[in-house]
């Protein structure tokens, strides 16, 4: 038998769960029938029904069963299928497809982890297929479950609740990076910067991390605003559209810090690049010097290697070999020269 991939599954009439389904096919049955059975169900309120889905990693059977029977759009089904997708809201008829890319920060390696869940949410269904262990669906449905009234308004109740959780999960994101780049800022300034590069390796993993979080969240806000202005066309439950409004201002708020990290990494980077070419130049005057004084010794020594080749050289007319001061004037000559230019090297301070 194939792996389940059903994490839980349910039949909700009024906000409150009336079954729980063991397979597709008898959630099928059982929204059929009370639609039959009653249209009132179609009405928000005590009578309203609605069926939640929440699958993991699902099969391509499970998949091709829930999108034939709430005939979900090929092309969002598609997507499902590759996941990796870009955080959307897409409107397919009466379906609407939503893609979240949650975010949990790793103390342990100073990274970010991105999921990914994919929500179709209908008149009287809501599907959430999950990518990865990031998102927090279980959490969610406890909460809409203990707020009748608001999973009583239909499924945009549940999307809500699902952004909201989505979006109140990027703050811990939003305080790790923070440190990260408090602490790097630190290192900066610091008169023990490590001349290894460990600091400019960090900066560009930031970087890194920054650029992922900004692609999870930045094409979410206009998405998200389109969807109200949607919403109150439609005259959707006032109090669900404050929420939604006020998820929407809680992800204003992560965008504008994500801009921020990118600026003063940017800051960072050029900093970093501006203290590296110092030690560079430091480095380079410093190699400088040592080549001066080496020069310098190397010119006083050669100087009286000079003198002492020549008269090391025992040729037969030599005049100066006969001299009787000969020896004393060529050593002489030798501790002249070699004074000389240490007296000129170290006025230079090459020396």
């Amino acid at each position: 038998m194939g792996r389940v991939s059903i994490v839980d599954n349910a039949v909700y009439r009024g906000g409150q769960r009336i079954a729980t389904p063991a397979t597709l096919e008898e959630t099928y049955r059982l929204l059929d029938r009370l639609l039959a059975e009653d249209p009132r169900c179609a009405e928000p309120g005590e009578h309203r029904v609605l069926v939640w889905i929440g699958l993991h990693r699902p099969s391509d059977r499970e998949l091709d069963s829930v999108a034939r029977h709430f005939d979900l759009h090929s092309l969002a089904v598609e997507d499902i299928r590759q996941a990796e997708q870009r955080p959307k809201l897409d409107r397919y008829g009466q379906t609407l497809f939503t893609v979240l890319r949650p975010a949990v920060y790793q103390d342990a390696t100073e990274t970010v982890d991105f999921g990914e869940i994919h929500i179709f949410t209908g008149e009287h269904f809501v599907i959430t297929v999950r990518h990865s262990e990031h998102a927090r669906v279980g959490r969610v449905r406890e909460r809409v479950e203990s707020e009748p009234r608001l999973l009583s308004t239909g499924a945009e109740a549940v999307l809500y609740a699902v952004l909201d959780q989505t979006v109140d999960d990027y703050f811990p994101v939003v305080e790790g990076l923070e440190n990260d780049i408090d602490e790097i800022s630190d290192a900066l300034v610091s008169a023990t910067a490590d001349r290894d590069g460990l600091v400019s390796q960090r900066i560009y993993q930031l970087t890194r991390e920054v650029s992922a979080f900004h692609r999870a969240v930045a094409p979410l806000h206009m998405e998200l605003h389109q969807f109200l202005e949607e919403l109150g066309q439609d005259g959707t439950d006032l109090e669900l559209r404050h929420g939604l409004r006020d998820v929407l201002d809680h992800l204003i708020v992560v965008d504008n810090k994500i801009e921020s990290f990118q600026a003063s990494l940017t800051n960072a980077l050029m900093l970093d690049s501006t203290l590296l070419a110092a030690r560079q130049n430091e480095a380079a005057i410093e190699q400088n010097e040592q080549m001066k004084r080496i020069s310098s010794w190397a010119a006083i020594l050669f100087a009286p290697s000079i003198i002492g080749s020549v008269y090391g050289m025992n040729f037969h007319r030599m005049p100066e070999l006969s001299w009787t001061w000969g020896y004393p004037m060529s050593l002489g000559l030798m501790l002249l020269t070699g004074v000389s230019l240490y007296t000129v090297f170290k006025l230079k301070k090459w020396l």
